[in-house]
């Protein structure tokens, strides 16, 4: 299996010293670099091009990891990045989808959670807690500005199983908790995952959501 480089940016020692730690220590993953500031991240994430790149939101700095995801998606195409707080704001949570990231997680995550969160994002999927997906959820039924409506996708090419498996992923539940709720394997999950993607013309969860409540 190959292992999943990572990034660390955060301008805290000790969170940022122990989140390599717990990378460097899981079986799978392995720890590229990490960053302090928003400079240093911009200067050097290029040039390693890890797999997923941890980013803090708040680099206590006038630049943000929003900025620097901003900055960073269009240099670094292959790479996810996924935003790392302490509060569920709203309004950061979509600037930060909008500037590029595909994962929204808190800081007090489980390591355990954590690296099947970064697991997802690798593979796919688009990882953020159940609060941040039910408010990501409610503002697409609302409607949010900067956001696309999908009014004009047709969803009636998905199966009745990949739309159970999409509502199920509105709802913030990783891969391994679906398979568990319709016991069936993990592998199948993330293979209608593909096909909704591909029947929707998108490439992450947040998209598919953004068009299954944007009828």
């Amino acid at each position: 299996m190959k292992e999943i480089t990572v990034c660390i940016v955060d301008d805290n020692n000790s969170l940022r010293s122990a989140l390599e730690e717990i990378i460097n220590m899981s079986m799978g993953f392995k720890c590229l670099g990490s960053m302090c500031s928003p400079e240093e991240a911009i200067q050097t994430l290029p040039a390693i091009k890890p797999d997923v790149v941890l980013m803090d939101i708040d680099l206590g700095n006038e630049k943000t990891g929003i900025d620097c995801v901003r900055e960073l998606k269009n240099q670094m195409t292959s790479t996810s990045f996924m935003m790392c707080t302490v509060y569920e704001e709203n309004d950061k949570i979509f600037e930060a989808l909008r500037a590029g990231a595909s994962g929204y997680i808190l800081k007090k995550t489980a390591p355990v959670k954590l690296l099947e969160s970064i697991r997802e994002l690798y593979e796919g999927g688009s990882p953020m807690s159940s609060l941040i997906a039910r408010k990501v959820v409610a503002a697409f039924q609302r409607g949010v500005p900067g956001m696309t409506s999908g009014d004009d996708m047709k969803l009636n090419t998905l199966s009745g199983r990949e739309r159970e498996i999409l509502e199920l992923l509105s709802k913030g539940l990783m891969y391994k908790e679906i398979a568990t709720q319709l016991n069936i394997s993990q592998e199948t999950i993330r293979k209608h995952a593909y096909h909704i993607y591909e029947k929707l013309h998108v490439g992450n969860r947040v998209e598919a959501v953004n068009k299954f409540f944007g009828r």
